[in-house]
């Protein structure tokens, strides 16, 4: 009885106080918070019997009979549930030429997807099992090189694409793993070569898509630009999204027709590559960084992403 009769204190002080505060607080917080506030109070000093609670079910300001079944259970304040951020991983791993902008290119990345991705980065390739992969939507391919993943860990990455993962392969990822011919398919196309680092002119050819979005139809930029093994518009189900002009600087090496960044389904999955990526200074880029991000978006079908599949492969654009 002593308790029952401190608890039925506590609750009348309890009211007065909140009959106090009411007002104030419905002025500076809305209704869901008001409520969250008085049950606050009924989580510390409990709800004696008979007493009227609020709760989610019922409007701001209007109580509710307590559950006589509940009596002297603390009342469960029901925070509406914020959803978690997709998370990508960056990995940057290299078993042969090391970029000198990994680290930047890993910085900005982290920077401008943070305001909607959960981003984590690393360089061991142990990162690569199922377990650890199901934590993320996106595994970004950052100028990696080489042979960067053992046998288990590429069926565990296999497995994650063909599940509905994403890849975004950026610069010297066509120069990863060419004796995995799975990944050899997923980019898109192998590196072969290089010229000098220079200006040339990009192509935008899908202005529609996340990653292209403000683009202008020709840009200048500048760059390392790659010459591919083989064209990847010739890849079924392909979609080009930026070519090079060759006649605007030396050493194209692709006869005219040289994608640059591009982008199809695999599996349930999706793989997106872009040329760029080889300089510090194009991390620091807007239209590179929006470029990126686009690239992001649509890998994982994320803000601003299009879920129609991309359409079957292009023919070249008349030179």
């Amino acid at each position: 009885m002593a308790v029952a009769f401190t608890t039925r204190i506590a609750w009348g002080a309890a009211q007065r106080v909140w009959g106090t505060v009411r007002e104030a607080l419905a002025v500076v917080l809305p209704p869901s918070l008001a409520i969250g506030a008085v049950g606050l109070v009924v989580a510390v000093v409990g709800a004696p019997s008979g007493a009227a609670v609020l709760d989610a079910s019922h409007p701001a300001g209007i109580a509710g009979p307590a559950d006589p079944a509940t009596h002297g259970a603390r009342m469960v304040l029901q925070v509406p549930t914020v959803p978690a951020k997709v998370g990508v991983l960056i990995f940057s791993k290299t078993a042969g030429f090391r970029h000198a902008s990994i680290e930047t290119g890993v910085a900005a990345m982290k920077q401008f997807l943070a305001p909607t991705y959960l981003v984590e980065a690393t360089e061991d390739a142990a990162a690569f099992t199922p377990a650890n992969l199901e934590r993320f939507r996106v595994v970004v391919f950052l100028n990696t090189t080489g042979d960067v993943l053992d046998d288990a860990q590429q069926t565990a990455f296999e497995r994650f694409i063909e599940d509905g993962g994403g890849y975004v392969g950026v610069h010297s990822a066509s120069d990863t793993e060419y004796d995995w011919p799975w990944y050899g398919r997923l980019v898109g196309a192998y590196f072969k070569t290089h010229p000098a680092i220079q200006e040339a002119v990009i192509r935008n050819e899908s202005k529609d898509h996340p990653s292209m979005v403000g683009w202008p139809a020709e840009l200048k930029r500048t760059d390392e630009w790659y010459v591919y093994r083989t064209n990847p518009r010739s890849v079924k189900g392909m979609m080009i999204l930026a070519s090079l002009d060759e006649s605007s600087y030396a050493g194209g090496g692709m006869d005219g027709d040289h994608p640059t960044t591009w982008c199809h389904e695999v599996g349930k999955g999706r793989a997106w590559y872009t040329g760029g990526g080889h300089t510090k200074e194009s991390f620091a880029e807007p239209l590179f960084r929006s470029h990126l991000k686009g690239g992001v978006d649509w890998a994982c079908r994320g803000a601003g992403a299009s879920d129609a599949a991309p359409p079957t492969a292009q023919p070249a654009p008349a030179r």
